[in-house]
């Protein structure tokens, strides 16, 4: 699957460009990539993911099933990392059910790749505590349930966002931007959030126009929307979650420009997706499979960040993007890594957020 992603884009990955845009090499870096030379596993490891889409969805799923594989791969195949996958698990119930069964199984691991699971994970997660579950996209570990088997992930999607709609505002020639947005949560709501920012930053007049379909799936839902959008005179358009394909291919329809959240989706559309914003979960994988092995069995949240290189932005070269815009995206991506630049969503703003009224308070005294 990645050799595809080379042969068919130009990948500026943030990590391995560094010394090109002058990250400090002292920055800190996050817990999960920590694991990069974890020791080799001597005993097998189950885990099982239930997922919302299928593996090969070019979305969310594939995202996390790719890095899966990966991981796999890297510490002894099948033989020690024993992966069971459970693909188009819409109905909460039935996931919070497979869930149950494969800590029963007793598997070491159960992922449940979806913000809709959290509540009925913790239920299942309660009642086996030597079971570790993971779920993203959120920072809860269950720590005020007094749950200690949790580990959470979440994407600061918010700073490729950001990246994207300033892009998308400086091309735009209608000054009007489509957005097909799913549930208003998670991952979405901090990417849809970041590109409507980075948009307002680089252009005060562009209108950002925005329609949630309510569902991370619903394929013909995301379709009309993108149609809807278009008619608008939207002339550049995004969207995140599985049920992007039709809405990417009415842009395409249209000889419009698209961005892509999750995969780099350039791979079925090279003539349309003019940049992805790829996750990557493998470190954050490793970290949390060391965890266990060393016998934490969750309490951990993690992120994928530009920071940390594994939130990758990759740059379609089919889709002719102007000099002038490429510059600002490599500027933007820099501030938001050496911090100089906070981006509504990050922790770093919810930060600022909570301090301002106690800021606020302390001043009038």
């Amino acid at each position: 699957m990645k050799t595809r992603f080379l042969a068919m884009s130009i990948v500026l990955v943030v990590v391995l460009a560094l010394s090109s845009i002058g990250l400090p090499h002292s920055a800190p870096v996050l817990a999960q990539t920590q694991a990069a030379t974890m020791a080799p596993l001597t005993k097998p490891i189950k885990i099982a993911i239930i997922m919302p889409s299928a593996k090969n969805d070019l979305a969310w799923s594939q995202a996390m099933y790719d890095s899966l594989v990966s991981v796999q791969k890297e510490l002894g195949g099948d033989k020690l990392v024993q992966l069971t996958v459970i693909e188009n698990m819409f109905q909460v119930p039935d996931a919070a059910a497979n869930a149950q069964k494969f800590a029963q199984q007793g598997y070491d691991i159960v992922i449940l790749h979806g913000t809709q699971y959290g509540a009925s994970m913790f239920d299942v997660a309660a009642k086996f505590p030597d079971v570790s579950f993971a779920w993203g996209t959120s920072t809860d570990v269950g720590k005020d349930k007094g749950l200690k088997n949790v580990f959470a992930y979440e994407a600061r999607a918010e700073e490729g966002g950001y990246v994207f709609g300033t892009m998308a505002a400086m091309m735009s020639k209608t000054g009007i931007l489509g957005v097909v947005g799913p549930v208003n949560a998670g991952d979405a709501k901090l990417y849809i959030d970041g590109f409507e920012q980075g948009a307002k930053a680089a252009n005060p007049k562009v209108e950002v126009k925005k329609i949630f379909t309510e569902s991370f799936g619903d394929i013909p839902k995301a379709t009309e929307a993108a149609k809807t959008l278009i008619s608008q005179k939207a002339d550049i358009l995004t969207g995140s979650a599985q049920q992007v394909p039709g809405a990417i291919t009415e842009t395409q329809k249209a000889k419009l420009i698209w961005f892509s959240t999750d995969t780099d989706q350039s791979v079925k559309w090279p003539d349309t997706v003019a940049a992805s914003m790829v996750y990557d979960w493998t470190a954050m994988l490793k970290d949390m499979i060391a965890t266990r092995v060393a016998g934490e069995k969750g309490g951990k949240a993690y992120d994928i960040s530009l920071k940390n290189g594994s939130l990758k932005l990759v740059f379609n070269s089919k889709v002719k993007v102007p000099d002038e815009v490429m510059k600002a995206a490599k500027d933007t991506m820099q501030k938001i890594i050496d911090g100089s630049l906070i981006v509504v969503g990050s922790p770093a703003a919810m930060a600022a957020a909570t301090a301002a009224p106690t800021m606020a308070a302390t001043a009038s005294k």
